[in-house]
């Protein structure tokens, strides 16, 4: 029987229910906590893979949900005696320290830093140091989702300046390279490489290597670490291109993992579901609409089949909400380039108990057809962001909706050019239309420009 239970059924103590009361004291640990941390950093060193994602899925969860429902966990200091202040342990837990404060509460600018530096210092460690651990494939995913996530949510954050205090401004001047895009894409970049991970799935088709039948774990001894986060860091760099609207470069990271397989990737249903997600999206916005039905039906079936076995995991509202959102974009897709020959009849079924009607009026092409796709786009697509940082000389205004704007104005060019070819209106409209979509292009390629240049 998993030890862990020693700490996940045990009754709230009285010290437990008083602190409820008294408030939030980062520097008190529960009993309850302090066994949760001992066991944890136990079995790290143990390598015992199993328990360490018994305690990882069950154990920080139900604990969260009875003591920390709207404070944060107690801080790294205060836990860091009982782990012997391993540094490689301290690192993780204020990893999932930061990532609870994210889930419960919203993190203040300083801790949005500070989260940064935590990953750095961690990431650095996996980079430059032998580590010797095996860590649960779900976590190694949640690290790179939840890095890219709080990339995407500081520049959302940094990108509203309105209403700024002049402390925000002032550390936001202060820490410039807090989240900074290429730091990002640098260390997503650095995992891909130093992992060797494109080398090893090269190697796995010629029979070499065996990544994804042990599902990226190393059974003779060693760590899965670093080649994990590797693989994982090619859908992180997908994600990423496609929240700064670089879709060619996005699927270009992607290309080692043949998606028309088994592989890690589909070992956790988040990074399953992100990865073609991501996938399906890119395609859509490059008009490769087969590519992206395809796999939008493939993993919305998959979804209808499977969804009642992860009704107990902290992703099961992400899993729904993201199931919606593929809907929408097949929705889209089909109404674009009609291929319904490629739909499961089960997934079909679904689409048009929920889209039937709008996907009859998308294809009119008239007003209430276009704020149709306006309506669906708007749901479905990723939170795009302006990676730059603002300009504290000119007066502070938001920017935040911008990368979203300029999206939504081409794909609805899109739609156009499609009404064009299919020859629902006339040439002179198409004269009129072609610089446009033209300028809105070229104003896309101008604006990514610039933004590299100002970081």
């Amino acid at each position: 029987m998993a030890a862990n239970y020693d700490y996940d059924e045990a009754p709230a103590t009285y010290d437990d229910a008083n602190r409820q009361e008294l408030g939030y004291d980062p520097n008190f640990v529960p009993d309850s906590v302090k066994s949760f941390v001992v066991h944890l950093y136990r079995h790290i060193r143990e390598k015992n893979v199993y328990e360490i994602h018994q305690m990882y899925e069950i154990s920080f969860q139900t604990l969260s949900d009875r003591l920390f429902k709207d404070t944060p966990w107690p801080s790294v200091d205060a836990v860091a005696h009982y782990v012997d202040n391993d540094q490689v342990f301290c690192l993780l837990y204020r990893e999932m320290w930061f990532r609870h404060l994210y889930a419960r509460l919203s993190p203040t600018l300083k801790q949005r830093i500070d989260s940064w530096d935590n990953y750095c210092s961690l990431f650095q460690v996996v980079l430059h140091r032998v580590v010797n651990m095996q860590l649960p494939n779900q976590w190694l995913w949640d690290m790179v989702d939840e890095f890219v996530y709080q990339f995407q949510s500081f520049c959302q954050y940094r990108a509203k300046m309105k209403n700024k205090t002049e402390q925000e401004i002032a550390l936001l001047r202060q820490f410039d390279q807090a989240w900074n895009v290429y730091g990002v894409l640098n260390y997503l970049q650095a995992f891909v490489e130093k992992s060797n991970i494109i080398q090893i799935l090269e190697q796995e088709k010629e029979g070499i290597e065996q990544f994804t039948a042990t599902d990226g774990y190393d059974y003779s001894g060693g760590s899965n670490v670093l080649k994990v986060l590797g693989y994982f860091s090619m859908v992180g760099l997908l994600r990423v291109h496609c929240l700064l609207g670089d879709y060619q470069t996005g699927l270009k990271c992607l290309l080692p993992i043949d998606i028309n397989q088994q592989g890690v990737y589909t070992s956790v249903i988040g990074s399953h579901i992100t990865t073609i997600y991501h996938y399906g999206f890119a395609s859509l916005m490059m008009r490769r609409y087969v590519k992206a039905i395809r796999e939008f039906n493939k993993m919305l079936l998959y979804i209808y089949k499977t969804k009642q076995y992860h009704q107990k995991s902290p992703q099961y509202e992400q899993i729904l909400k993201k199931n919606e959102q593929m809907y929408a974009l097949l929705a889209i897709c089909l109404s674009l380039c009609p291929q319904t020959k490629l739909v499961e009849e089960t997934v079909n079924s679904q689409l048009r108990e929920k889209y039937g009607e709008k996907m009859a009026r998308m294809q009119r092409y008239d007003d209430e057809a276009f704020a149709i796709y306006d309506e669906l786009f708007s749901y479905a697509c990723p939170k795009f962001i302006t990676p730059s940082a603002p300009s504290f000389e000119e007066p502070l205004v938001n920017y935040n909706q911008d990368a979203y704007r300029l999206q939504l104005k081409l794909f609805l060019y899109e739609v156009k050019q499609q009404q064009l070819l299919s020859g629902q209106s006339c040439f002179r409209t198409s004269t009129k239309l072609m610089p446009l979509i033209l300028m809105e292009r070229l104003s896309l390629m101008l604006m990514w420009t610039s933004t590299l240049m100002m970081i």
